[in-house]
């Protein structure tokens, strides 16, 4: 097993994360060969330009992106966002789509990033990605939270059920301060636990939700062991 996993979704120009939500736009801001005209001995530059909403690709909720009192990108503490202890919580999305509390039940998750598995990466840049995806319960919520989960992921298109207009999950996640990272993938080569989780978006003020590259170190055997 690779000692590190990435679990992000690339960014490409012209992708759709959600329905209704603009595509990012990856363009040259100065060409390379534009860049020559401004340097000797042929030294030639790439600056690139993206124009994007915060929701594109994997990213993470701030709690400020479900309240205006919450906690922004650029306040969220690094220690609940990188080097956590991971634990990943198997959910076939063909037994259900949704995860409710009883899926957690008896694991241990105090200060652990929690990152649902449903396999519904799958259907990544497909129509089908965005109708009827895996989501977690108001229930499933509410266990998390009391069980201490630092931080909670998962390899959907929402972890809510987006056919409803209400968004618990993201009300009582968000609410008691546990970031949110949506549109994972490749949680199946991951280990049950064992790995440290990271997803670090840029320090931005007022910025609610933004992407991460999302990556897990499995720690090797005796470091799993001790630690």
């Amino acid at each position: 097993m690779p000692n590190f996993i990435d679990l992000s979704h690339t960014i490409e120009s012209g992708m759709i994360t959600y329905k209704g939500l603009p595509a990012p736009l990856v363009c040259d801001f100065l060409s390379r060969e534009d860049s020559r005209r401004h340097y000797d001995c042929g030294h030639e530059f790439l600056i690139s330009r993206i124009a994007m909403v915060g929701n594109t690709g994997t990213y993470l909720d701030s709690p400020f992106h479900r309240f205006a009192d919450g906690k922004d990108l650029s306040e969220l503490p690094l220690d609940g966002l990188s080097h956590l202890d991971g634990v990943v919580i198997r959910r076939p999305h063909a037994q259900g789509l949704a995860v409710d509390a009883e899926c957690f039940a008896g694991c241990d998750l105090r200060g652990k990033a929690v990152l649902v598995h449903t396999g519904w990466d799958a259907h990544w840049r497909t129509d089908r990605y965005f109708e009827q995806h895996p989501f977690l319960t108001e229930a499933a919520a509410r266990h998390l939270v009391a069980a201490g989960a630092r931080l909670v992921g998962i390899d959907s298109h929402n972890i809510d059920d987006t056919r409803a207009r209400s968004r618990p999950v993201h009300t009582v996640l968000l609410g008691a301060g546990v970031p949110i990272c949506e549109h994972m993938t490749n949680l199946g080569s991951l280990p049950d636990r064992g790995f440290d989780f990271f997803a670090v978006p840029p320090k931005v003020k007022a910025f609610g939700t933004f992407p991460v590259r999302a990556y897990a170190r499995v720690k090797p055997a005796a470091e799993a062991t001790t630690g």
